[in-house]
């Protein structure tokens, strides 16, 4: 939205320093202490915590997942999480760390790790949803073993674009087109999540390869993680 001289609006002005005055400084706002920065939004008894906090994990067995949410809403940043996914067997689970606005028409931003059989790789899936539109599904075949060692995967988040890093290479931009009528997050604050559940009804193979609950429980793991952002005090 501009004006006949192709400034600003002053409308749109006023809406952005509406949302610009909820936002404390931009900065690194993580403790490194899972038990500081997150709680459990499902399940408890499958979410285990090392005793210095630095280290989670997350279970998928009979069916039940489990996940874990932060304390704080953000508004732009870059999240980092460190992240050693399900070994061996893991066709039809979903390993997800994603931002989230939790609202009907959400925004949110996408890491999800697609399981699969023993052998085959891991398919790393992104994708951004804008006032609840999604089908922007891009998916890669990693270049290394995820469920080996940890392996750093980072959203940036800001006005102009979105960035999917791993290990800090980029993998995906996409970019703020508003302008030309491109949805795009960026009024809704967001929470930083991480889960795993069972998708075999489409993750693997479009779902031709289903959990094998055998092989279970299915343990995913976080580590070292680091959050610079801008914190939001509003309500989301």
């Amino acid at each position: 939205m501009t004006s006949s001289r192709g400034n600003p609006h002053p409308l749109l002005l006023v809406l952005l320093l509406g949302s610009l005055v909820k936002v404390a400084n931009c900065s690194l706002v993580s403790t490194g202490d899972f038990n500081r920065d997150f709680y459990v939004t499902w399940n408890p008894s499958y979410v285990n915590t090392s005793a210095d906090g630095h280290t989670r994990t997350l279970k998928l067995d009979q069916g039940k997942g489990s996940a874990f949410a932060s304390n704080e809403m953000f508004l732009f940043g870059q999240f980092d999480m460190k992240i050693k996914l399900i070994p061996g067997y893991s066709a039809g689970t979903v390993v997800a760390f994603y931002l989230t606005s939790g609202q009907p028409n959400r925004d949110e931003i996408d890491f999800e790790f697609l399981g699969n059989v023993t052998g085959q790789p891991n398919i790393l899936q992104t994708n951004v949803y804008a006032d609840g539109s999604d089908n922007r599904e891009e998916r890669i075949s990693l270049w290394f073993d995820p469920a080996k060692d940890f392996h750093t995967y980072s959203i940036l988040w800001n006005l102009h674009q979105v960035v999917f890093m791993v290990d800090r290479v980029p993998i995906r931009v996409f970019r703020n087109h508003a302008d030309k009528g491109v949805p795009y997050p960026r009024w809704q604050p967001m929470a930083l999540t991480a889960a795993v559940w069972n998708g075999d009804d489409w993750a693997t193979r479009g779902g031709l390869d289903k959990v094998d609950w055998s092989k279970g429980p299915f343990v995913a793991s976080f580590g070292e993680y680091g959050v610079h952002a801008c914190v939001w005090k509003g309500n989301p």
